[in-house]
């Protein structure tokens, strides 16, 4: 059976986890995390600044970085320091990223979806989230 394209497959992540927007990211040779799949509107700038993400910033690159599920309940009132000020340009609140692993337990992308209203994700929608991350790694491996 052939996997879904990594768009496909993030468009239902967001429909299934009842949000508005939602982005996939593959890690490339260069250590860096490139954008293959967005769902939602965003402003050109954010998507500039979304199309390649270094490692250890922001939400998706805290996610690679920790190895672990990533949330804000209201990027737009955030003040842990992990929300990038562009964040706040998209005008969602509550976001959640996740590292998707390869089956040696590397890194091979990050998974993120977010809402428009403040919203506190649960342990269980972690881990919800996380095993789809690990059905959706293995369309981020290099063949």
């Amino acid at each position: 059976m052939a996997l879904p394209t990594p768009q496909a497959a993030l468009a239902h992540v967001v429909i299934d986890f009842h949000c508005d927007s939602g982005t996939l990211h593959a890690l490339g040779t260069d250590g860096l995390l490139h954008l293959v799949a967005v769902v939602g509107e965003f402003p050109p700038p954010v998507m500039e600044a979304i199309k390649v993400i270094p490692v250890g910033k922001g939400l998706a690159g805290l996610a690679a970085s920790r190895k672990c599920a990533v949330t804000i309940c209201n990027l737009q009132t955030d003040t842990t320091g992990d929300v990038r000020p562009g964040a706040k340009a998209t005008g969602m609140e509550g976001a959640i990223t996740v590292p998707c692993f390869a089956g040696d337990g590397s890194v091979v992308g990050v998974l993120g979806v977010a809402c428009r209203a403040a919203r506190t994700y649960s342990a269980h929608e972690a881990a919800a989230l996380t095993a789809c991350a690990k059905l959706i790694a293995p369309s981020l491996c290099p063949s």
